[in-house]
C-alpha cells in the first residue's frame, strides 16, 4: 500500500500549498494590496521548496500530471454549466464574441511574436540554436494555459523531436499567470483612480483578505437528497462520466486513426479538446431531455474554480528550476515581448469601446495570459459585484473560442512541426489580420448599441 501514497501525497501537497497561500493572503497587506491569488502564492512557495529539495522528496515532474488533468477538468466542468443566463440578449452575444475574437488573435499573434523573438535571440547570441517551436509554444502556455502546453509539448517532443517543448510550455504558462497580475493589477488600479470603469464600487475588505467576514454567500443548491448521495458527489460523478466517455472515445478512435495523418489529433495529449466537445454534447442532451435542472450551475462553477486553483499551483510547482536557470534569457525575452504585445492588443481594443471597454479589455488580457479564471479575477477588481455584463459574456466566450480557433487548435497545432513554416505563417498571419478587421467591425457595432442605450 505504501506505493499508492506517492501520487496522493503529491496532490495533497498542492492542496496544502493552496491552503497556506490563502492564510498568507489574509495575513499580509502586500499580498492584499496587489490582489495576489492564494493559488499563485502557494505555487511560488512550492516551486522554491521543490527546487531546494524540501518538497517531501518530490520532483517538479511529479506535479505535471496534476496540472494537466486539473486544466482538463476545469474546462470540461465549465462547459457543463448552463448557457441560459436569463439575459441572453444580442448585446451579451456581441460582447462575448468581441472577447472571443481577441482571444483568437492573441492565439496566433503570440505564436508569431514568440517565433520572431526566438529567431532574433538565435541570431544575436552565440548560444546553441533553439527550435522555432520553443518560441511558438508560448501561445499555448499563455493563451491556453498549462494543460494545453503540456499536451502539445509532449506531442511535439514525442512525434517531432522538438526537444524541451513541454518544459518550455510549462514555464511560459507559469510566467503567463505572473504577467497577468504584474500588469493587470496596476492597470486596474490606474483605471479605478481615473474612474475609467463603469462600476464605481470600491474593493471591500472581504475581497482583499480573501475571506468572507460577515455575509457568506451560498456555494450552490442541493440537487440530491443527502440520504441518497451528496450533491457535490453527484456533480463530480457527472464529470466522471464525461471523463470516462472521452477516454473511451479516444481509445476507440485510435484504433481507427493509428498510422494515418490525423493520428496526433486523436492523441491523449489533446484530451482537453475532445473532453470539452463531449461535455458540450452531454449538456445539450441534458437540456433536450428536460434534465438540465439536475445540474446546479453554482456547484459546477465551484468545481471549475477549484480545478483552476489546483492547476495554477501545480503548474508553478512543476517548473523545472534547472532548465529555467539554463535558458532564462530567451524565456524572459519571449515572455516580456509576448506580454507587451498582448497587453497592447487587449487594452488598446478595450480603450476603443465606449462602455465596459476597460472591463472587457482587462478581462481579455487575463484570459490571454492565464485562464478564464484569471480574467474573472482581474474583472472583479474593477467590478467587485460582477454587476457589468462582462461576466455573463464569458459564457458566450468559452463556447465561441472553440469554433473560432478550431482550424488552429484542432487541425494545425497538433502537427505544427511537420507543416512547412511558410504555410504556418500564412495561416496564422491571415487569422490575425482577419481577426483584426472583425474586431474593428464588432467594436463599431458595440459602440452603436451603447449610444442607443
Amino acid at each position: 500500500m505504501a506505493s499508492t501514497f506517492h501520487p496522493v501525497l503529491a496532490f495533497a501537497f498542492v492542496l496544502a500549498l493552496m491552503f497556506v497561500g490563502a492564510l498568507l493572503r489574509q495575513r499580509f497587506k502586500i499580498l492584499q494590496r496587489n490582489l495576489v491569488p492564494a493559488s499563485l502564492v502557494g505555487g511560488v512557495i512550492g516551486f522554491f521548496l521543490v527546487s531546494s529539495g524540501l518538497g517531501l522528496g518530490y520532483q517538479s515532474a511529479d506535479f505535471t500530471p496534476i496540472a494537466f488533468h486539473a486544466f482538463t477538468l476545469s474546462f470540461m466542468s465549465l462547459v457543463l454549466t448552463s448557457r441560459n443566463n436569463g439575459d441572453g440578449s444580442k448585446k451579451l452575444a456581441m460582447g462575448g464574441l468581441w472577447m472571443s475574437v481577441i482571444w483568437v488573435i492573441s492565439l496566433t499573434l503570440q505564436a508569431i511574436v514568440g517565433l520572431t523573438l526566438i529567431r532574433i535571440y538565435n541570431q544575436t547570441t552565440s548560444d546553441e540554436s533553439l527550435s522555432d517551436y520553443l518560441g511558438m509554444i508560448v501561445t499555448h502556455g499563455f493563451t491556453q494555459g498549462p494543460g494545453q502546453a503540456i499536451a502539445l509539448g509532449n506531442l511535439w517532443e514525442n512525434s517531432y523531436n522538438v526537444s524541451l517543448a513541454t518544459d518550455f510550455g510549462l514555464i511560459y504558462a507559469s510566467l503567463g499567470f505572473v504577467a497577468a497580475f504584474l500588469v493587470g493589477v496596476p492597470v486596474a488600479r490606474w483605471a479605478m483612480e481615473r474612474e475609467l470603469h463603469a462600476s464605481q464600487a470600491p474593493l471591500d475588505d472581504d475581497f482583499e483578505t480573501g475571506f468572507f467576514s460577515s455575509q457568506q454567500p451560498s456555494s450552490g443548491q442541493q440537487i440530491t437528497h443527502p440520504a441518497t448521495i451528496d450533491s457535490l458527489a453527484f456533480h463530480l460523478g457527472l464529470l466522471g462520466v464525461a471523463y470516462l466517455i472521452t477516454h473511451g472515445y479516444l481509445s476507440l478512435a485510435q484504433l481507427v486513426v493509428t498510422g494515418t495523418p490525423i493520428e496526433n489529433i486523436f492523441s491523449y495529449n489533446l484530451f482537453f479538446f475532445h473532453g470539452l466537445m463531449i461535455c458540450v454534447v452531454i449538456r445539450r442532451c441534458l437540456d433536450h431531455f428536460g434534465m438540465g435542472t439536475l445540474v446546479d450551475d453554482e456547484t459546477q462553477k465551484r468545481i471549475t474554480g477549484s480545478a483552476v486553483d489546483v492547476m495554477v499551483t501545480a503548474t508553478l510547482v512543476s517548473v523545472n528550476f534547472g532548465l529555467l536557470m539554463q535558458f532564462w534569457a530567451p524565456i524572459l525575452w519571449v515572455t516580456v515581448g509576448v506580454t507587451i504585445v498582448t497587453a497592447a492588443l487587449c487594452l488598446g481594443a478595450g480603450y476603443r469601446l465606449k462602455r465596459f471597454g476597460m472591463e472587457r479589455g482587462l478581462t481579455s488580457f487575463g484570459c490571454c495570459c492565464g485562464s478564464t479564471g484569471t480574467g474573472i479575477l482581474l474583472l472583479r477588481i474593477l467590478d467587485p459585484q460582477l454587476s457589468s455584463p462582462v461576466a455573463k459574456e464569458l459564457a458566450f466566450f468559452n463556447i465561441a473560442i472553440v469554433f473560432l480557433s478550431f482550424h488552429v487548435l484542432g487541425v494545425m497545432a497538433p502537427i505544427l512541426p511537420s507543416i512547412p513554416m511558410i504555410w504556418t505563417l500564412l495561416v496564422y498571419g491571415l487569422t490575425t489580420l482577419i481577426g483584426g478587421v472583425a474586431l474593428l467591425k464588432l467594436g463599431s457595432v458595440i459602440n452603436i448599441e451603447a449610444n442607443r442605450s
